[in-house]
């Protein structure tokens, strides 16, 4: 008689395994592509029901997921979208991808993991495989979600496996699908990191397997606190450039041509996306938990949060500079999303600037092809507003032009042309040769 782990690993081998994902957004999709693409069924777990809807209609809500992949799935059988958490039950292995997010005072907010945790917990049978894929402070998989899974009286590494493997989405990114980005995979013991290294070696280009779930959850801190502290790096040097009258463009392109020991980064109003806004305090929670303090990360996240205030203030003494206040000035914002050519607005700093600036009494309209409409997030209760078409009769009712996101559909010429003022947060105008007297960096 096999046991439950040479079941599930004889099922995956042989694409027999059926792979449930909760959590039905940038994370989620992608990785049921991955799997359905390797010859696997999967089942889509969401608590909205919205969401499930729409994608039992073939209908994406997601940019880079186009339609007719999800007709595809569900008409080859392949794919299910659901609300009831109980149809996970018939899953071999559930990969969670749900929301981690801080709470005002920047603590790790583990809501969406613990009621989710919960919910399978009702559900758990022998030979399932659990891998929580969510970004977290290391100790996450065995402090807070293993007490919850063994509730159900089952065994970790002898009735259910369980692991961690950090997601590595890059929402918009064409050269790299989550097939083709190695996966890193911790487990819980040996048993859940082989199951979890077969799992995930059957759909993606490599896996890297690491010794616990616990050097799997600080692998991801690390990267993305990595890209927080040197795009704020190059932030305050784009400050610093400002003040003595040198381009800080020019300066990373300069320097992007030394073939070793220096990697471009970019500095922007701020951060966006759900990653490296967030992910860095995780590292400085788990370390105010040791009693140690991370400078690096803390400063870094003074630096970018300060990045909308600064964008602000350029763009009041621009208007100043015009004999005119923010108060009553109409103002345009370009992009809402958090980079160019997607509809990802997650932790989008267009939102801190479209809030601030409403608070200082301008009157606020944006474009942004891929975010027609707005919506109150977590973080902010965003008015209703549309994205407006960009027009020369649009422009020049504006007193001043943002540009926050440079999606590739602009044309920045007509937008010099037509503008009375323009804030420029992304050197978006380089290439514009006139006009550059209405231009203002920031």
């Amino acid at each position: 008689m096999n046991t439950p782990l040479q079941e599930l690993k004889s099922r995956i081998e042989s694409r027999q395994a059926v792979v449930g994902v909760v959590g039905l957004g940038y994370v989620g999709l992608p990785l049921i592509k991955a799997f359905i693409d390797s010859g696997f069924s999967t089942i889509g777990y969401d608590i909205d029901q919205r969401k499930v809807d729409s994608l039992m209609r073939g209908e994406s809500y997601i940019g880079h997921i186009p339609d007719d992949w999800l007709t595809e799935w569900i008409g080859g059988g392949k794919f299910r979208a659901t609300t009831n958490v109980e149809d996970l039950a018939e899953a071999d292995a559930v990969l969670l991808c749900v929301p981690t997010p801080l709470t005002d005072s920047r603590d790790p907010d583990l809501s969406y993991v613990v009621d989710t945790v919960r919910s399978i917990a009702g559900i758990l049978r022998p030979g399932q495989l659990i891998v929580l894929e969510s970004t977290t402070y290391p100790g996450t998989t065995r402090d807070v979600v293993l007490p919850e899974l063994a509730a159900s009286g089952l065994t970790v590494e002898e009735d259910f496996f369980l692991g961690y493997s950090p997601e590595r989405e890059d929402p918009g990114n064409k050269d790299f699908s989550a097939a083709g980005i190695p996966k890193v995979v911790g487990g819980l013991g040996e048993r859940s990191l082989e199951v979890a290294t077969a799992l995930y070696g059957s759909v993606v280009v490599e896996v890297v397997p690491v010794s616990s779930c616990e050097s799997a959850e600080a692998c991801k801190i690390l990267e993305n606190t990595y890209r927080a502290v040197n795009i704020a790096l190059v932030n305050e040097m784009k400050v610093l450039c400002q003040k003595i009258g040198i381009d800080v463009w020019e300066v990373i392109d300069a320097a992007k041509s030394k073939p070793f020991g220096f990697q471009a980064f970019y500095p922007g109003p701020g951060l966006g996306g759900h990653c490296i806004p967030i992910d860095p305090f995780y590292m400085s929670w788990i370390a105010r938990k040791h009693g140690m303090t991370t400078r690096f990360v803390e400063l870094a996240g003074e630096i970018n949060s300060a990045m909308p205030e600064y964008v602000i203030q350029r763009l009041t003494n621009a208007l100043n500079d015009a004999e005119k206040s923010v108060r009553g000035s109409k103002i345009l914002i370009l992009g809402m999303a958090y980079k160019p050519d997607i509809d990802d607005e997650r932790e989008s700093p267009s939102f801190v600037l479209l809030m601030k600036l409403l608070a200082k009494g301008a009157e606020m309209t944006y474009n942004d092809p891929h975010v027609p409409q707005l919506r109150a997030t977590r973080a902010h209760d965003l008015p209703a507003m549309e994205s407006q078409e960009i027009t020369a009769e649009l422009l020049a009712a504006q007193d001043c032009v943002l540009i926050a996101t440079n999606h590739s559909t602009y044309d920045y010429d007509f937008l010099v042309e037509h503008s009375r003022l323009v804030i420029d947060t992304r050197n978006a105008t380089s290439a514009v040769v006139e006009g550059r007297e209405k231009i203002v960096r920031a």
